[in-house]
This record gives C-alpha cells, sequence and structure tokens, in this order.
C-alpha cells in the first residue's frame, strides 16, 4: 500500500466463526493492533452473473500501511472465499497516542 501511516482494513467475512478466527489471528501475529467485529450485515452483490444476497460479518483491523500485503496474504490463507473483499483506507487523523500506538502493537512488514 502506498501509505505508510495508520490504516483501517475493512474485510468481510462469511460467519461470526470465520470473523473471529481471523482477527484473532491478525492481532496475534502482530499483523494490526486491533480488530473490531461489526454485527452482522446483509450484503447483495453480483457472483458469477446472478445478483445473490448474504449474511456478512464485518472486520475492521487497524494496522500501519507497510503491513497491509503481509496482512491481505494472512486473509486469504484463512477466508473461505474465493476472493474475499479486503479494502483499505488510510487513518487521515487521530490522536498522536492512539497512532503511536497501532504503530507499536504492529510488527513491522515490508
Amino acid at each position: 500500500m502506498s501509505h505508510d501511516g495508520p490504516i483501517s482494513v475493512y474485510i468481510m467475512c462469511s460467519a461470526l466463526g470465520e470473523a473471529q478466527e481471523i482477527a484473532r489471528a491478525l492481532v496475534e501475529e502482530r499483523l494490526a493492533a486491533c480488530c473490531n467485529i461489526l454485527g452482522q450485515a446483509k450484503s447483495i452483490y453480483r457472483w458469477e452473473g446472478a445478483v445473490e444476497t448474504g449474511a456478512e460479518f464485518p472486520v475492521v483491523a487497524k494496522t500501519m500501511g507497510h503491513n497491509f500485503d503481509a496482512l491481505a496474504a494472512r486473509v486469504k490463507a484463512l477466508h473461505g472465499f474465493s476472493v474475499p473483499a479486503i479494502t483499505a483506507w488510510p487513518i487521515v487523523e487521530t490522536t498522536p497516542e492512539y497512532g503511536a500506538w497501532i504503530e507499536e502493537n504492529c510488527r513491522a512488514v515490508s
């Protein structure tokens, strides 16, 4: 990722158990400082030519931009979808303390 500062990574999971497994692995492996598992969401999407509807569980991970590729690879290895939704956006503003906490709790991966 071109942004080296703190980022939020949004991951959609097919089940609560999968969301918990992915979130725990990312934090334990220091690929993310923390993960928030949000409530069940209803997703409407196009897959293999058809419009589908399903329940999914969003996970928001906080990490550093230089960790994105390693984090995404780990999510893909744990995820049940062949094309998991993994998107990121920079954290444009935060307190200095929170930004430092994110950086301190993620290992440097390049």
